[in-house]
């Protein structure tokens, strides 16, 4: 029998987590760098539902094994390969609540001689994991200021130089406006968005400062978790600023190489929030590849989105205490290290030489 752990001890142990529930289960939300290895197909796994309600667990299992009879060996084959990858390290296995499915892997698994831990209560324990991560209180520090002014590009670099950072529109492939998903991967679902976030944390947990970038709760279609949310709330918020001319040439760098078409689309989605007169300079700027004519009409409508999100993140009756900083003429390396040299950010205590 294959060693059941703790979602602690399975997270902590080394060796390829193998998740073997069905290709839409894991496509929802998976352990962050886990490898798919379905026992039953998207159909397969509805019929054994189906026949688990309707005739009972018996049925049900009958009907898994004459599924899952023909692709043992291939299973096997699969199994080898990812243990060869790590000699010595077990294979971590787990599926939805840690029962069958799990269970049989781990079995093919041992059968092989291989070395196999199974995770007690499944992906759904992860999932509880996770989201009583974010509850935790974390070090939150956060980098604010408007469009344009490389926000996204200094965290990077702070990351680089030993910081710790949470990059929120990375992780969420999406840069949070109505153009945020323009040149970026599809975004994850906002459940393995939660999952990539807890995955950074938890390297973490050390930190004396966790930098995150000011966001609205949605990112995209990705929702920020609630308990992390609620801290990001009330975290202290340093903004930058730099001159209008170096904004909009920090826009045209990200947008002027996009698809004109997919430019016109998003201008055309914000139409109502931009007004006709704006709408309609920025659309025949877009047309004549005019990029700084046109992020200059976007320029004030999202000024006005900053100032807004900045009430509402609590942080308007602070703006006194609201720490600023000028990063006029300093490429983002640059300003990474200014930021650490004044003492704004601190590098995480591992990074310390």
């Amino acid at each position: 029998m294959a060693e059941r752990q703790s979602i602690e001890a399975f997270l902590q142990s080394q060796g390829p987590v193998v998740d073997v529930r069905a290709p839409a289960e894991f496509e929802k939300g998976h352990i962050p760098g886990a490898q798919n290895l379905p026992l039953f197909s998207d159909l397969e796994r509805a019929e054994v539902g189906t026949t688990y309600k309707q005739q009972g667990r018996t049925a049900a299992v009958q009907l898994g094994l004459s599924l899952v009879g023909p692709k043992l060996a291939p299973l096997g084959k699969t199994l080898q390969q990812l243990g060869s990858r790590c000699p010595g390290q077990p294979l971590r296995i787990h599926c939805w609540r840690g029962g069958m499915r799990s269970g049989s892997m781990a079995w093919l698994a041992e059968t092989l001689d291989l070395h196999a831990v199974v995770l007690e209560g499944g992906y759904k324990s992860y999932r509880r994991w996770v989201l009583e991560l974010m509850e935790q209180p974390w070090p939150i520090q956060l980098l604010g200021g408007r469009t344009g002014t490389g926000k996204t590009d200094v965290l990077v670099e702070l990351a680089k130089k030993g910081v710790a950072v949470v990059d929120l529109e990375g992780l969420a492939h999406h840069r949070g406006s109505s153009f945020g998903g323009l040149g970026l991967p599809p975004q994850p679902s906002t459940e393995h968005f939660e999952n990539r976030i807890a995955a950074v944390l938890k390297q973490q947990r050390s930190a004396a400062q966790i930098w995150l970038e000011a966001e609205s709760i949605q990112v995209g279609r990705c929702r920020i978790p609630a308990g992390l949310w609620r801290q990001m709330q009330k975290a202290p918020l340093l903004e930058i600023t730099r001159p209008v001319e170096e904004r909009l040439d920090q826009l045209v760098a990200v947008y002027g190489v996009q698809d004109p078409e997919a430019l016109a689309d998003a201008t055309q989605r914000i139409a109502r929030r931009l007004g006709p007169q704006r709408t309609k300079t920025a659309l025949d700027a877009i047309a004549e590849r005019d990029w700084h004519g046109a992020c200059a009409q976007m320029l004030d409508y999202y000024d006005r989105c900053y100032d807004h999100e900045l009430e509402g993140h609590g942080q308007a009756e602070q703006a006194s205490q609201r720490e600023r900083m000028d990063l006029a003429g300093l490429t983002a390396a640059e300003a990474a290290e200014r930021l650490i040299n004044s003492g704004a950010a601190a590098r995480s205590p591992e990074h310390h030489h």
